[in-house]
Order: structure tokens, then sequence, then C-alpha cells
């Protein structure tokens, strides 16, 4: 097996778990969210991307989506950054969940990709910096639990700023059905594109999973 394959089953595995309260407590997710709600509303919130091809459907890549969209809808962000280049899909992910964002309702000025990101860490940094190009003050990662907890550590060195917002799963519905609008996704289509893996040895990914490929501003 694959190191992409080991690390994606272990992140299905776990939102799976999280979504059935049985991995990370509840009380980390509705704590986490409490102490946010003292910077709401955000003037943006990031929303890390997740390869879209066969995962488009996904529980991840719907949760994320349907998490951004009900801050939106709540008026709990003005704003949404989609971060993701084409990393493991021909696809650049941060367009094509605003493509996706766009078509469920969220106006589309209000709404942006962030596209060089290959890593979870590079979506936060990347997406911060782009924020305050953008004029944007206060900022959160709005994303799974799982992920959350993965980029702490890297969020207070480095960008201090950035609020965490897990999913409150029991405020967005999984089961709506049909709820992928219809998009042109070759509209996002990255030309010349190369796997991650055929570009970099797992070593390498793990460097740049752990924020060490960044340049720091």
């Amino acid at each position: 097996m694959t190191a992409r394959k080991l690390l994606f089953l272990l992140a299905i595995l776990s939102f799976s778990l999280v979504f059935n309260g049985c991995f990370i407590a509840t009380s980390y997710t509705h704590s986490s969210y409490k102490r946010a709600q003292e910077h709401m509303p955000f003037d943006a919130v990031i929303v890390p991307g997740v390869p879209f091809g066969d995962s488009a459907t996904s529980s991840v890549f719907r949760a994320r989506i349907l998490w951004a969209k009900y801050l939106f809808e709540q008026k709990l962000t003005k704003n949404i950054i989609f971060s993701g280049s084409a990393v493991y899909s021909p696809y650049i992910e941060g367009a094509i969940m605003k493509m996706i964002a766009d078509s469920l309702g969220i106006p589309a000025q209000n709404t942006f990709a962030e596209t060089l990101a290959e890593h979870s860490t590079e979506n936060v940094y990347y997406s911060w910096k782009m924020a305050q190009k953008l004029g944007f003050k206060k900022v959160a990662l709005a994303t799974d639990p799982f992920q959350t907890i993965m980029v702490q550590s890297f969020i207070h060195k480095h960008c201090p700023e950035v609020q965490i917002v897990p999913i409150v799963f029991q405020r967005i519905d999984m089961q709506t059905s049909h709820w992928l609008p219809a998009i042109n996704p070759s509209l996002a289509l990255k030309p010349d594109f190369v796997n991650l893996e055929d570009r970099e040895s797992f070593w390498e990914r793990f460097k740049g999973t752990r924020g060490k490929k960044i340049k720091f501003d």
C-alpha cells in the first residue's frame, strides 16, 4: 500500500469515527466552536481541498463544503477561501470547490480559490496570506476535527491569529441526496498534471505535510 493510500484510509477512518462520536470527543468540537464564537463573524474561513474525482461525493468532501455553506448562511463568516492545487487528481481543488459552492447559492464574490497549496499546512498558510492581501482581518480554519488536530500546532506557531472552527456535524445535513450540483470540472483542469506521488518521494511529501517547504515571510 502506498503512503498516500494509507494516509487517505486513515483520514477516512478517523472521519467516520468522528462522525459516529467514537474517536474525537464531542466536547473537543463544541469547546473549539464555543471559543471561535467569540470572534464571529469572521471575515473569511479557510476550507482545505479534497482531490476531485471518485472522492468528490465522499463524506470528507461533502462535509467541508456543507460546513462552509452553513457558516456563510448563518452569517458566521462573510467570505470563504477554498484551498488546494491539483495534487492527486488533475483538477485544482480550490477552484473545483469554489465552483461547487457558487453553484450551491453562495455569491461568487464571497468565495475565493487559493490554488498553490499541496499540503494541509500550506492550505492554512497560503490562504491566510491571501486573506491578508484581501484585507480580511479575522480568519478561521473550517474543516473536520481530524484535520484541525493535525495542523493545530502549526497554526499556533506560524499563524496564531487564525482561529479554528471544526465541523459540528449536528448542524449540517450529511444525508442530503443529490447535493452535488452540475459543474464543468474541465474549467479547473490543470494542464500537464503530474501526480504528487510521481514528483516527490514519501519523505519529501512528509516534509511538506509538516510545513517544511513553506517560505515564510
